[in-house]
């Protein structure tokens, strides 16, 4: 399949009788969907079309139903990746639902393609029951070499991606988690270089406590962060609390080392890192409270948490979510190559080991070069995805995952 930008019509019909658009270069790019299928294989004539399909077809499928595992050499699976969704948590849209999802989901599959060589088809469901959901992966699985779940709303995405992770034997990896908590991790990983401390030595804080926030927390400890602390609405997620979710009840138990409690304000008096997945704005005066060289990573699109200029004011090195300012926490640095190098090796699964062994990749890429503008390099590094296929690859095989 080619991922391909369609060109635009040029008339400025929408398609409904009697209306018009103004000109609007995202919507003339988007005009026709941004994908279409392209055959890799000939069918110039009927010698072409009887290898193509049939009779030549059924020797192939014959041979896939004797050894089902040829299934990887002889079709599309072992390269491409479903790219799931129910349309529940749309980058900042929120619930719009599947449908509407649609030309992100596109977008996500261009960005497989073009930045990790993989193929990629959007499928929106049209259910956000999380069994049905979960039924209906299993079902398609079979056509499929990964499935990366996208835009599902917390806390069903938890429950979502286990229960696929315990039934498929193909990579499942929710990209709004990890493919976040891998980027950042880098990030955070070449800013401690920088000021010349260990991860170790960090207490940070996160603002947002849905699918982002939690599995950055997981991540980060798992790397070997100092502390974390995170906060939602209520303040810091505490053991003290009796209104947390089951999945936060959780993550009380392994994070907040400190025993902190109270606003996210009052966590982030003293620490070295704040790191924003939710949204809102964090008072200028919480800012300057942090440790000295403290690292302000506010991710929220299009309005980070910390304005940029503000965080310039006491942190050592200031990232965000947006292309226009330097150190773009952007998830295509992970997810293209993460899933390259799982399907390269036909991994079973995508680990934690391989998930930190991306972030080292990605930080490494980086090298020599490294600044408080440069701890994280651009989506458009040649050297990304072909660094974090790599290691991801090499660190399957070395766990016992990778099939070949």
């Amino acid at each position: 399949m080619a991922a391909e930008i369609v060109n635009p019509r040029s008339d400025s019909s929408t398609g409904h009788e009697g209306a018009e658009e103004p000109f609007d270069p995202a919507f003339a790019l988007h005009r026709g969907g941004k994908m279409a299928v392209q055959a890799t294989v000939p069918v110039r004539d009927k010698d072409d079309l009887s290898l193509a399909y049939t009779p030549g077809v059924a020797k192939v499928c014959t041979a896939i139903a004797e050894q089902p595992e040829l299934v990887n050499d002889y079709t599309w699976k072992s390269n491409v990746v479903a790219v799931v969704t129910d349309g529940t948590a749309v980058l900042g849209l929120g619930d719009i639902g599947p449908e509407a999802s649609l030309p992100v989901m596109e977008g996500k599959a261009i960005l497989f393609k073009q930045f990790g060589g993989v193929d990629a088809v959007p499928i929106a469901l049209a259910t956000t029951d999380a069994d049905e959901i979960v039924e209906t992966v299993v079902r398609l699985a079979p056509s499929f070499g990964g499935v990366n779940l996208e835009d599902i709303s917390a806390p069903r995405c938890f429950e979502i991606e286990r229960k696929l992770q315990e039934r498929l034997d193909i990579p499942v990896f929710h990209d709004d988690q990890h493919g976040t908590a891998v980027v950042t991790l880098a990030a955070l990983r070449n800013a401690a270089r920088l000021t010349g401390r260990t991860l170790g030595e960090l207490r940070a804080v996160i603002s947002g406590a849905g699918a982002a926030g939690v599995a950055i927390a997981k991540f980060l400890l798992e790397a070997g962060l100092g502390d974390v602390a995170v906060a939602d609405r209520k303040g810091v997620v505490s053991r003290d609390r009796d209104d947390l979710t089951p999945v936060k009840r959780e993550l009380a138990e392994i994070t907040n080392k400190a025993g902190l409690s109270g606003s996210l304000e009052s966590a982030l008096a003293g620490a070295d890192v704040f790191i924003g997945v939710s949204g809102g704005t964090v008072p200028e005066p919480a800012v300057a409270s942090m440790a000295p060289n403290s690292f302000v990573f506010a991710m929220a699109n299009p309005n980070p948490e910390v304005h940029p200029d503000i965080a310039h004011k006491y942190a050592a090195v200031v990232a965000t979510g947006r292309s226009d300012y330097p150190n773009q926490i952007n998830n295509v640095l992970a997810f293209p190559g993460i899933f390259a190098g799982a399907l390269q090796v036909r991994a079973s699964r995508i680990t934690e080991t391989m998930k930190i062994a991306a972030a080292e990749a990605l930080a490494g890429v980086v090298g020599d070069e490294l600044s408080a503008d440069y701890v994280i390099p651009s989506p458009f590094d040649e050297r990304v995805a072909p660094a974090v296929t790599a290691a991801v690859a090499a660190a399957a095989r070395a766990e016992g995952v990778a099939r070949r």
